[in-house]
């Protein structure tokens, strides 16, 4: 089930954005308590601010290359404080084409894996992770829910209050 179809539980956190400078905000916030074999899962639709989250967030883990969609190539791996693996599975039609692509292996244990249309790996999404849900309020505004699945991702929600 898409997260927005979910009634939101009492400890979930919003965060409304103003423009994509204060979503790069966040996403650097978050990077501040990463960790090996964390997950985040981005759910939005097309423009919503996704990749601007990831941008910030490869910032706030320490990254100096180019955060960018990695929508042609599959998944990108970025050095910084802990490896960072951005994938994003816009082009994939589910589940089986991502794990046939090779996109979740044991090397993601290492670092943390930030996913783009999480969506689409259906049951083979980790039970354990941070589900961000971007929705398009306007323009430039989002409102940005954060639910961390177990206990440990729970710190997320702590630093972006």
């Amino acid at each position: 089930m898409y997260p927005r179809d979910v009634p939101a539980a009492p400890d979930d956190l919003v965060v409304e954005t103003h423009d994509s400078s204060e979503t790069r905000a966040l996403g650097a916030r978050l990077a501040t308590v990463a960790r090996p074999g964390d997950v985040l899962a981005l759910h939005g639709d097309l423009g919503a601010g996704k990749t601007e989250l990831a941008k910030g967030f490869g910032r706030g883990l320490g990254v100096t290359d180019t955060v960018a969609s990695p929508s042609f190539i599959l998944m990108a791996e970025h050095a910084g404080r802990v490896p960072f693996f951005h994938i994003d599975l816009y082009r994939l039609d589910g589940a089986d084409a991502a794990v046939g692509a090779g996109l979740l292996d044991e090397r993601e244990s290492e670092g943390v894996t930030l996913i783009e249309w999480a969506e689409r790996l259906g049951d083979e999404l980790p039970a354990a992770r941070l589900d961000v849900t971007i929705d398009v309020v306007d323009d430039t505004d989002r409102r940005i829910r954060l639910h961390a699945t177990d206990a440990d991702h729970g710190r997320y929600l702590r630093v972006a209050r």
